[in-house]
Order: C-alpha cells, then structure tokens, then sequence
C-alpha cells in the first residue's frame, strides 16, 4: 500500500472528528510521546533497561505503527503528499549519499 493510500485511510478515520486534525505543535507533541514509546520498548528488548514484571507486554510493530499514523496525521494537516516527499528523500540518497557510506564487498 503506497503512504498516499495511508494518508487517505488516516483522513478518512480522522474525519468524523472536530477538528479532524490538532494544531501540528500538538500533533507535535504526541508523537514525541509516541516515539518515547518506541524507544522504551526498544530499550526493554534491545538495551540494558529490562522490564518490570508489573510492566505490560508491548509489541514493537504496535510502536512503530503509532508513531507512523502521529506523523501521517501531521503531514495530512500540512497537506503534506507523503509519497512525493519519500521519493525526493530517496532520490537524495541514492544520488547524493550513494558514496558516502561502505558498501557491502559481495555487492561491490
């Protein structure tokens, strides 16, 4: 599914709301949240904080997805096109940082 259809089905949802979207400082803000989020999770399974046995279990695609449908709802009230924005950032970097970094030898 390309971002644009994503964008669409958060708009969709999003909606039946008013406002249908927050302020973006707002929006801002949530998905700080949402990133802290994913971060500790990252951190219980990954990095030395384990934890707690009183702490709810967490799937880490759950974290992710939160912090796409927060950006999602940004860019649809900026009447940002994600897709657009994905394909320069791509282009930046396989045109601009195609040799900055080490390749992998067995593709060399």
């Amino acid at each position: 599914m390309a971002l644009e259809e994503l964008q669409r089905e958060v708009d969709k949802w999003t909606a039946q709301f008013t406002p249908q979207y927050w302020q973006a400082h707002e929006i801002l803000a949530r998905l700080m949240e949402e990133t802290g989020e994913l971060a500790r999770e990252v951190n219980h399974l990954y990095g030395p904080k384990k934890k707690k046995d009183s702490e709810d279990k967490r799937d880490l695609g759950d974290e992710m997805a939160d912090v796409i449908f927060t950006l999602m709802c940004l860019a649809n009230s900026k009447n940002i096109n994600l897709d657009d924005a994905w394909k320069k950032m791509m282009e930046k970097c396989c045109k601009r940082d195609s040799e900055r970094y080490k390749k992998r030898e067995d593709l060399v």
